[in-house]
């Protein structure tokens, strides 16, 4: 069964970057001009995805607002003559279908997840995490698309290679090498101290699973920060399924955070000859 549709959760707080996620969605926040939503729902798209699910929570409507029409601006742009703005606008969620639930606690990504179930159905979907930006010659998520239908199997899901030092920021998998960045996964560990870390292969927030997940998802208990945790699910769901993990082939900017965030927008201004000129000049400024 092809994959058509595509989880976002986006439900959370946002805290690291206060005070502007008081009133503003984290996912809200623009790399230049566009949200950074907004780049990762493209990935989807470019994907093949034609039905995005946000979980969203109170307080963040103005995330599926922005993927709505907005006429009265578009005839404003209209009158103004500026065609190539009024185009952009209603360009942006035209080429796919948006839909949202509500995640009433916010209680760990696996619960986020569980709660697109109704949505979901028995279809596989994809998952993608709103604060990691991958970009590629192929879109992330349609790399684990390929090989999920090339395999089979219950799920695939991304990875990639950080420092020792540094597993206890992510999901750290222990896997079976099969070829060349493909791993068939034993076990999954949430944010693991180095010492304790089964690799070095970490999760970059995207996935691709059948609809199982959600029968797992049911049977683990609150796990680390008293939360669902996506990774118990995951490893519970190894033990009697076959999931595999993919390093992904590209360049990943972790937005949820302020370093990667300035990364991010460093990387995509030096792509404009005028904007990457300002970068240079700004830097023997203040630098």
């Amino acid at each position: 069964m092809k994959i058509k549709k595509a989880v976002i959760p986006v439900a959370g707080k946002g805290t690291r970057f206060l005070p502007a996620t008081k009133e503003i969605p984290k996912e809200m926040i623009p790399i230049l001009n566009k949200p950074m939503i907004s780049i990762v729902v493209e990935e989807a798209v470019n994907a093949g995805i034609t039905e995005i699910i946000f979980v969203n929570s109170r307080g963040k409507e103005c995330i599926e607002n922005y993927f709505d029409r907005n006429l009265h601006l578009e005839n404003f742009l209209k009158e103004a003559d500026k065609n190539d703005q009024e185009l952009l606008i209603k360009d942006i969620g035209s080429k796919v279908e948006i839909l949202s639930v509500r995640q009433k606690e916010q209680l760990g990504l696996g619960h986020a997840i569980n709660c697109a179930r109704p949505l979901i159905g028995d279809e596989p979907f994809a998952v993608l995490l709103g604060d990691d930006i991958m970009e590629g010659e192929v879109p992330g998520i349609k790399q684990l698309i390929d090989k999920y239908e090339e395999l089979s199997c219950s799920g695939v899901i991304g990875l990639f290679e950080v420092p020792k030092s540094e597993t206890s920021k992510y999901g750290i998998i222990d896997g079976e090498k099969k070829t060349e960045g493909l791993f068939k996964l034993n076990a999954m560990v949430e944010k693991p101290m180095p010492k304790d870390a089964p690799s070095n292969l970490a999760v970059p927030g995207r996935y691709v699973f059948d609809s199982e997940i959600f029968d797992f998802l049911d049977k683990i208990p609150r796990g680390v920060g008293g939360e669902y945790q996506l990774t118990d699910a995951i490893e519970l769901m190894a033990k009697e399924r076959e999931i595999y993990g993919a390093i992904l082939e590209g360049t990943r900017f972790d937005t949820g955070s302020m370093e990667g965030y300035l990364e991010a927008t460093i990387a995509y201004a030096s792509r404009d000859e005028k904007l990457k000129q300002v970068i240079v000049d700004s830097i023997k400024k203040y630098i």
